[in-house]
């Protein structure tokens, strides 16, 4: 047997669905070299797998399993005290391919991160490096600032300082006046965010990475004002809560359409701004206008702006928000006449089925392919109607839960290879391609599981087909600690009783 087959074999077999923890740990073997790392990162495992690589010597199975997106979270909470820092890192970090929704990770392990007092044992890495991933990650829900600013540890209220704007007016007061030095240092510090002389004394010049934040998200003075619009600055004002209402108003007339744009939903919005807006030679701005009567909180307005600001083939992370509209409004925002509130109430889990089940008929493609991607309950022809329309979207859909398993054999004349390949291992499918042009289909008709013992056997010895055939679901057990055998340990495999 030839090192390609063997290779083949073993990623197979690390994503062979029905292969117990005994099959799996073997492949934790330094002797199966990359199809281990891809099991430990790619797949869900049995909890005596994920014990034995979260103990494992090799710091390259722990980091792998540290990246782990299948596995649920709460079991990965040593490794965010393994004695490698680049472990530690690599769970901060997330998954490689993050999937659009992100999974945040729990408190505890938020906990551990925050406290730590160094970056493991190995040095390679500081905690505050690590922290900085976990930053960058999305694996940190909004409300955890608010969750710790209470907490006795005083590294999480000091955190929690730092996150200011995102706490209530009571955890604010309580910060200010902290029995920690540090942290009431950092607490008055970002108090100043909301004192719009502070913000003018400390405004960096204007066009800095530092000045454009603290235009949009600070609270500003008219002089401050006066200055974006001297420089044309006037960006980070659309954007922020705090511009006041006379400059919110000039923004509304700005030439720039884009300007225009981003202020046109706003919550804070004038009637007369309003209305003027739902004139503007703009159609992108007309339309937007036309939604601002609906939307009276920022919330709303979020959940607005995650429509408007995107096109029907965005794969952008979805996340929780920091506050959520009242199901009324979503309700409201379902039975509306414009075509993007309907969208909005699409992409909100909560949807009741009934209003599910019309927009799963809506006329506006869009509202469908929201419903497609965000809804729990949204019905699997639509999931699989989208996933043959929309290709951008097809790896999100083959992780939900409702995605159709079978009903697909109608596709398996479909022009596009991976449409085929979804087609092909449908265990409805009488015959599953294994002559395809195309690799993916070939692999996946080699993993229908309605294939015979005799079939995977000639199958096995195929390069085209050798590692779907590893990854049916129906290769009895003991083939599979022949074929490890095989690769770990330089033994013979034999064929099956099947061949002989």
């Amino acid at each position: 047997m030839s090192d390609s087959l063997g290779e083949l074999w073993l990623r197979g077999i690390a994503f062979n669905a029905a292969a117990p923890a005994d099959v799996l740990i073997r492949l934790l073997d330094e002797a199966a070299g990359e199809a281990g790392l891809l099991m430990c990162e790619g797949r869900d495992l049995p909890d005596a797998v994920i014990d034995a690589a979260l103990r494992h010597p090799v710091e390259r199975i722990r980091r792998a399993l540290a990246r782990n997106l299948h596995v649920d979270p709460t079991r990965l909470a040593p490794l965010a005290s393994d004695p490698s820092g680049l472990v530690r890192a690599h769970l901060a970090r997330g998954p490689r391919l993050q999937p659009r929704w992100v999974r945040p990770l729990p408190d505890g392990i938020l906990v551990t991160f925050l406290t730590a007092q160094e970056g493991g044992e190995d040095g390679r890495v500081t905690e505050k490096d690590i922290v900085g991933e976990l930053w960058s990650s999305r694996q940190v829900t909004p409300s955890f600032p608010r969750d710790v600013a209470g907490h006795d540890h005083p590294a999480l209220r000091l955190y929690a300082a730092f996150q200011w704007q995102s706490l209530t007016a009571a955890q604010r007061d309580a910060l200010l006046d902290d029995p920690d030095p540090a942290v009431r240092e950092a607490a008055g510090e970002s108090n100043r965010q909301l004192d719009p002389e502070a913000v003018e004394t400390k405004l960096p010049s204007i066009g800095s990475r530092h000045a454009v934040w603290m235009l949009g998200t600070c609270a500003l003075s008219p002089a401050v004002v006066e200055r974006c619009f001297a420089a044309n600055e006037v960006r980070p004002l659309a954007r922020n809560r705090h511009t006041p209402a006379d400059a919110l108003a000039r923004l509304a007339r700005h030439p720039d359409v884009e300007i225009r744009r981003l202020v046109a939903t706003r919550p804070d919005l004038g009637p007369e701004a309003a209305a003027e807006l739902r004139q503007d030679p703009d159609e992108e701005v007309r339309m937007r206008a036309r939604l601002q009567p609906s939307i009276r909180t920022w919330a709303e307005f979020e959940a607005v702006q995650s429509v408007v600001n995107h096109g029907r083939d965005c794969t952008c992370p979805i996340t929780e928000p920091a506050t959520e509209p009242s199901p009324d409004w979503y309700a409201a925002c379902a039975a509306s006449e414009q075509p993007v509130l309907r969208r909005v109430a699409a992409r909100w889990p909560g949807l009741p089925a009934k209003l599910v089940g019309t927009l799963a008929l809506d006329d506006d493609e869009e509202v469908r392919i929201q419903l497609a991607c965000h809804h729990p309950l949204a019905p699997p022809h639509l999931l699989l109607d989208v996933f043959v329309t929309r290709p951008a979207h097809r790896p999100h859909l083959l992780t939900l839960p409702a995605f159709p398993r079978t009903g697909r054999t109608h596709l398996i004349g479909h022009p596009d290879p991976e449409v085929r390949a979804l087609a092909a291992a449908d265990a409805t499918l009488p015959e599953p391609p294994l002559e395809d042009p195309a690799d993916a289909v070939r692999r996946a008709a080699a993993a229908n599981p309605t294939l015979t013992p005799e079939t995977l056997e000639t199958l096995l010895t195929d390069l085209r087909t050798a590692e779907g055939a590893a990854t049916n679901p129906s290769l009895p057990v003991p083939r599979m600690h022949a074929l490890l055998d095989h690769c770990l340990n330089g033994v013979a495999t034999p064929p099956t009783s099947a061949r002989r």
